[in-house]
């Protein structure tokens, strides 16, 4: 789609289409461009820093970092089979495999398959609760591609999505869910829903031309005020969430400190901002990530 992670593709005449090729299934799957995989990852490693109180087990932390590799390559494979017919109209996306027609569907599908089964096998190393969740996140990956289609904030979909992982990590620390991960899970949804718009202003004229509906687009002008009301959500749930398992001062330094970074942000966006520098500002967010994770150890220790 559009308005999904970037990647880079080849040709239509560089590769058969249907052959199946290193060099292919990593355009595919946007090796070279990890943002998205950090994003998703970030979060369950805030809840489970959060749920085992500063001292998550190695074995989980390995579990949550390979799952979020597999569970986005997988992701953004299916947006691709997706969004291929559209991904053609627009110059940004139109060399990416299945849109140029270097791969075919039934190659694609087979490599979906793949990550996500290798993603399920890791449940092996968790527990039932965790077992139990996991269908959701399959759900979510399988219904983001298509609510472009349909809902004018496929972003909150897109968070929706991503945040399960927050729910699934905290489940898998500690068998059960409690009050904090909720507000955690909210914080999550509030945050994709601002990066991804932000992300979503690379293509508002291609989107607008073909049909394709967007948070940059349902706000237009507004864009800025939409971002910061996210933003603020973000903030509000990561602070109640930290006071609920009394985090210490240092969490909110931290917290202060991104709040400053966010303004900067929503105030850039009240002027023009050109697709490159679109793109800068989201893969900014990849940082704000791993800020919020030193934040939430300190926490424990300050």
């Amino acid at each position: 789609m559009p308005n999904s992670p970037a990647g880079v593709g080849l040709s239509r005449a560089s590769t058969p289409q249907g052959s199946l090729h290193w060099s292919t299934l990593t355009h595919l799957i946007r090796l070279s461009n990890q943002s998205g995989t950090l994003l998703l990852m970030l979060p369950t490693l805030w809840a489970l820093v959060l749920a085992s109180r500063g001292r998550p087990a190695w074995s989980l932390l390995a579990v949550f970092v390979s799952g979020s590799f597999l569970m986005r390559s997988a992701g953004v494979v299916l947006n691709d089979l997706a969004d291929r017919s559209f991904d053609r109209l627009v110059e940004r996306t139109r060399t990416r495999p299945l849109a140029s027609g270097a791969l075919g569907v039934p190659a694609a599908l087979a490599t979906a398959t793949v990550l996500m089964l290798a993603a399920v096998g890791l449940l092996i190393f968790t527990n039932e609760l965790t077992i139990l969740l996991s269908p959701v996140a399959i759900l979510l990956a399988a219904i983001y591609p298509f609510s472009k289609r349909f809902v004018h904030l496929p972003q909150a979909v897109l968070g929706l999505a991503f945040g399960w992982g927050v729910v699934m990590a905290w489940a898998a620390a500690r068998n059960r869910l409690e009050i904090p991960v909720w507000f955690l899970y909210a914080g999550t949804i509030f945050w994709a829903v601002a990066y991804d718009t932000i992300y979503a202003l690379q293509d508002r004229e291609d989107d607008a031309r073909i049909g394709v509906k967007s948070a940059a687009l349902l706000f237009a002008a507004r864009t800025w005020i939409a971002v910061g009301v996210s933003l603020g959500g973000m903030l509000g749930m990561l602070g109640l969430t930290g006071w609920m398992v009394s985090l210490g001062p240092a969490f909110y330094a931290m917290l202060a400190v991104v709040g400053v970074f966010f303004t900067r942000q929503v105030w850039t966006l009240r002027g023009s901002v050109s697709p490159a520098q679109a793109f800068s500002m989201f893969r900014r967010h990849v940082w704000v990530g791993w800020a919020i994770l030193a934040g939430i150890w300190a926490g424990f220790l300050i």
